[in-house]
């Protein structure tokens, strides 16, 4: 793993859980607790809730649960060490490693993300003042944007010269490589892998900068744009999204599932951002992966595709069904107005820019309109041939029920029988497998708080209260035993995680979001009560089959006159004091 035990406990007793969930999503206080929608699956009703004092979280739709560093992970795409750091870095905590490799491997990881770092304030700073990058804030101008955008996105421009930012880093020829900024030439020296270009920096998740993409100037030779290799060892285009670092907060505020708008260049994100929608990521120089995918579910499940009109609709259609279905995703198409580009939009249209995503269409029925709107329906030979096309477009999709209704749509429009459409749609396709039926969605069981539920979280989160008169043999469930005995036997809640199977560590960490009102002696009466009467059937039980039921009159008695006393609120704390003892001598053998 690395880091050392000890820091890594310090991280967690450091972290503040609340202020790192809020960089997700909203969350308000209620009573002890703080609840949220749930970041991890689709829902309307709040069912996340956080535990503050012990930086613990769970959602009782779909069962996530964990610390502050599991948090990090699962939203972030981290790892455990990478969690670890992030957290560390955020409290001002100084990390030892354990594994000297590991150590390094980190040391050299965070070196060359420093690189980067420098490389972003070296061509931002010459953007801003160098002479030779007049033409680039020209260009900058002519596109809208001011000096306040420029800084904003920390723009940079990457001078005509071979190593000029070589110079300025002196990284060694490794360093320069693997960071993306540079590589050795066939004359044995440091040139910059960029030059003469504007320069977008891009960030992972986290913030923290892992490369560049760049845009030739106009009248220049070469692509439109050069991203950073795949080579860099801090860089993944398959998995990286321009502008998530600072669209994930008002993905997940848009609405109650969240909402991402998914575009295609740097400058489309910036337009977006400039009417009023910061939610909006670019896929870095790469079509849409599932990768991609899986991360903007951490905060969004409407999937607002803005890409170019055409190319949304016939690209990747197949696999942006299966998404749908397999993520519970929304996906939908901004239909952008005369075909421009977003960044373009902003300046010229804001208005229809903003109006073509709040009316995006459904992925499916923007493709099936776009084929209808395009054909000829004055003829029957028109029709026909647009019924056809619409058909094989709607046979992507995986639900039949959809495809059912899309089907009826299209024999309105095109005056066909929906039962031909039907058998055409039902025919094997020639260039796939048949679709497949979605996922259905996970039943969420109810639960019935009960007092072993009660206990258990005042066990948590007010100890005091109830601890000292606590004992395993008042829990009739099993779960709920395990987790008294844990929780008893552990200094701490985090200790007690450490030592449980993962099943009821998430059933430990639901105990502790949860709110408690019950009063710690009064609780320990309904616990011992409940335990006395479970005792007292069983002595009954006994007594009935016995062969000398006489002997159990004695003990039965002193039972049921003891619960009586607990009973009675002048006489339940002697009664406590008599059962308590008892109940934890003789309660293991006739435990049910």
């Amino acid at each position: 793993m690395g880091i050392a035990d000890d820091d890594i406990a310090k991280v967690r007793q450091s972290a503040d859980i609340v202020k790192v969930v809020t960089e997700h999503i909203a969350l308000r206080k209620v009573g002890r607790r703080w609840v949220g929608l749930c970041p991890f699956h689709n829902e309307r009703s709040g069912s996340f809730s956080v535990n503050a004092e012990e930086g613990l979280y769970h959602c009782f739709g779909c069962k996530a649960s964990g610390d502050t560093i599991t948090f990090v992970r699962e939203v972030e795409g981290l790892d455990f060490v990478g969690a670890v750091e992030k957290l560390a870095a955020m409290s001002g905590i100084t990390l030892r490693y354990d594994n000297q490799k590991q150590g390094e491997r980190r040391d050299r990881k965070k070196r060359l993300i420093e690189a980067i770092g420098q490389a972003v304030a070296f061509y931002h700073e010459r953007l801003l003042s160098a002479p030779d990058a007049g033409p680039a804030r020209a260009y900058l101008k002519s596109r809208g944007y001011d000096g306040e955008t420029v800084r904003r996105y920390q723009l940079g421009w990457a001078p005509d010269a071979w190593d000029a930012l070589a110079q300025s880093l002196s990284l060694s020829d490794r360093d320069l490589k693997d960071a993306g900024l540079g590589f050795v030439n066939r004359r044995g020296r440091q040139q910059d892998f960029f030059r003469a270009r504007v320069l977008f920096p891009i960030y992972n998740i986290g913030g923290e900068p892992i490369g560049f993409g760049g845009r030739k100037m106009p009248d220049a030779d070469g692509p439109k744009y050069r991203n950073t290799s795949d080579d860099c060892l801090v860089y993944d285009k398959s998995s990286t999204l321009y502008g998530l670092h600072w669209a994930k907060s008002d993905m997940v505020r848009a609405g109650d599932d969240g909402e991402a708008i998914i575009c295609e260049g740097y400058t489309d994100v910036h337009g977006f951002a400039a009417v009023g929608f910061d939610r909006a990521v670019a896929t870095c120089g790469t079509a849409l992966t599932e990768e991609h995918i899986k991360i903007l579910t951490r905060f969004a499940h409407r999937l607002v595709l803005a890409f170019d009109a055409d190319e949304a609709g016939q690209s990747a259609a197949e696999r942006i069904h299966q998404w749908e279905t397999t993520y519970e995703l929304d996906v939908r198409v901004a239909d952008l107005p005369g075909g421009h580009d977003p960044g373009d939009l902003a300046r010229t249209d804001p208005e229809g820019l903003r109006r073509a995503v709040d009316e995006a269409k459904p992925f499916l029925q923007f493709r099936v309109d776009r084929v209808l709107g395009g054909a000829d329906l004055s003829s029957a030979e028109g029709r026909a041939r647009a019924a056809r096309a619409a058909v094989t477009v709607v046979r992507d999709h995986p639900s039949d029920l959809v495809r059912d209704d899309y089907l009826q749509r299209i024999a309105d429009r095109c005056r066909v029988d929906v039962e031909r459409l039907r058998k055409m749609a039902d025919a094997p396709a020639d260039d796939g497998p048949p679709p497949l039926e979605p996922n259905r969605p996970r039943r969420v069981e109810r639960h019935r708080d009960t007092a072993e539920d009660e206990a258990l979280r005042l066990l948590i989160q007010a100890p005091d209260e109830i601890r000292a008169g606590l004992h395993p043999v008042l829990f009739a469930d099993e779960r709920h035993r395990a987790a008294a005995m844990a929780l008893l036997e552990a200094d701490s809640v985090h200790q007690a995680l450490a030592v449980v199977d993962p099943d009821l560590g998430d059933f430990i960490r639901s105990m502790a979001v949860a709110d408690v009102d019950a009063e710690g002696e009064d609780l320990l009466a309904r616990l011992v009560d409940l335990a006395s009467q479970r005792m007292l059937d069983g002595l009954q039980a006994e007594a009935r089959t016995a062969d000398d039921p006489g002997s159990y009159a004695e003990p039965v008695a002193w039972l049921k006159h003891r619960m009586e006393d607990l009973r009675e609120r002048d006489t339940r704390t002697k009664a406590l004091d008599d059962l308590l003892p008892w109940l934890i001598e003789h309660g293991e053998e006739r435990r049910p």
